[in-house]
């Protein structure tokens, strides 16, 4: 069984319904409101134990119901959850989000105990890094945790799967320890500081990265790997909620890749997950197992 390590943000989504997301000074009345355990880093999480991983998950949530809620909803997934931190001076992460009625999505987050991840979190990871086969991070978590495990990662061999997001500027030195970069288009912009998709790609080419997975929703995706640049149309399917989308995407690309399958068979593996997702509501309720998804495959000749 794959073995992979997560280190990212645990959070509680607050979701509403609305018909159109509000522009600024706007009030939108709203439908149903509904929590659901979210955080990208619980949500990848999640979706990489759903697809088959023995996935343990790193992070921090508060001495409060939602914390206690959220270790709950990691356990019942399988996930092992004995470096998850109650920690005692901050408030489990929340996300509000208000979804509309094409899917699409609109997220402002407080961090709240995500933010004290620490160096000294992610160093007493080291003997589960050692075993890992994959290590997959986000940037919902202080910078310098996420620089910590890279390194650690890097002295251990184990390949780095970096979903690039909420997107900040990153040094080329960590981008070139960065086995799979997995951006968005409005995080590789803001990741190589150009407003051109081609120039952005060649700015991170040269900085080290080696394997660009660029999702573009309902797109598809942009595969940048050695002489290979693809582009993998989206499979057809009606948007409900695109909340998580993403996070079964990298979760299910983490564990084709810790398999030992192809760049490509891999990505196709995230981009099923990613669709089947967005075809349910809520976060990690929405993530789909791996039979729903290699049956999905199958029925659509991609396997």
């Amino acid at each position: 069984m794959a073995k992979i390590l997560v280190v990212g943000s645990i959070n509680m989504d607050l979701v509403v319904r609305v018909p159109h997301s509000p522009s600024p000074g706007e009030t939108v009345l709203g439908g149903d409101f509904e929590t659901f355990p979210g955080g990208k880093g619980a949500n990848q999480a999640v979706a990489a134990a759903r697809m088959g991983g023995d996935v343990t998950m790193v992070g921090r949530v508060g001495q409060d119901d939602f914390g206690n809620t959220l270790i709950k909803a990691l356990v019942d997934d399988h996930i092992r959850t004995t470096h998850v931190i109650k920690d005692p001076h901050a408030a489990t992460g929340i996300a509000m989000i208000s979804v509309a009625a094409n899917g699409e999505n609109s997220i402002v987050v407080a961090s709240g105990a995500n933010y004290k991840v620490s160096i000294q979190d992610i160093n007493n990871t080291r003997e589960l890094m050692r075993e890992a086969d994959v290590l997959l991070l986000q940037l919902e978590c202080p910078l310098d945790a996420v620089t910590t495990a890279v390194d650690l990662a890097a002295a251990y061999e184990v390949p780095v799967v970096l979903n690039p997001a909420p997107a900040q500027p990153l040094s080329p030195a960590i981008l070139s320890r960065v086995a799979y970069l997995t951006p968005n288009e409005s995080e590789l912009k803001i990741l190589s500081s150009e407003e051109d998709a081609d120039r952005a790609v060649e700015k991170l080419l040269s900085w080290g990265v080696n394997n660009l997975v660029v999702t573009l929703g309902a797109q598809g995706v942009r595969l940048i790997s050695g002489e290979m640049d693809k582009h993998l149309p989206s499979y057809e399917i009606t948007a409900v909620d695109t909340t998580a989308a993403g996070d079964a995407f990298n979760g299910a690309l983490v564990v084709a890749l810790a398999e030992g399958r192809s760049l490509l068979e891999a990505v196709r593996y995230g981009m099923a997950a990613g669709a089947l997702s967005a075809t349910k509501r809520g976060a990690q309720p929405s993530l789909p197992k791996r039979e729903e998804v290699e049956n999905f495959l199958q029925s659509v000749g991609s396997m």
